[in-house]
């Protein structure tokens, strides 16, 4: 009994730890220009849509950050599109609105600009100095 009620513990211990070793959720798009695009386009399109995100559910806090490579050694990457929200239910909820949104909508207007391919969802894990 007694070890059955340690486990018990200890597995709702962990439970609990979980949520400080998983802080954030981000998306990164790699992304080709289309045509004569330049970066300072990018930048504009990426404005318009962060400010279209922040108006949904679960996009209220969502940051984003554009990277865009000074060198490089070739491939077809002309610049990368983070997204990053607090969570993962703010990730979900923001996703399962995206459909037909104002930052859907932006999205589709920017595809003369650039197309994203491939993305990765991961894990941020904050990681301190002792």
């Amino acid at each position: 009994m007694k070890i059955i009620l340690s486990s018990i513990v200890v597995a709702l211990l962990a439970t609990g730890a979980m949520p400080a070793f998983a802080d954030e959720a981000w998306q990164a798009f790699e992304c080709q220009l289309v045509g004569e695009q330049t970066a300072d386009d990018v930048l504009d399109s990426a404005e318009k849509w962060l400010t279209a995100a922040r108006t949904m559910q679960g996009g209220e806090k969502m940051e984003l950050r554009v990277l865009i490579p000074h060198a490089t050694g070739g491939g077809e990457t002309d610049f990368l599109f983070i997204l990053n929200a607090p969570s993962f239910a703010a990730w979900g909820t923001f996703w399962d609105n995206y459909e037909g949104s104002p930052a859907h909508k932006i999205d589709e207007e920017s595809q003369a600009m650039a197309v994203c391919p491939s993305s990765r969802l991961y894990e941020s894990v904050r990681v301190e100095a002792k």
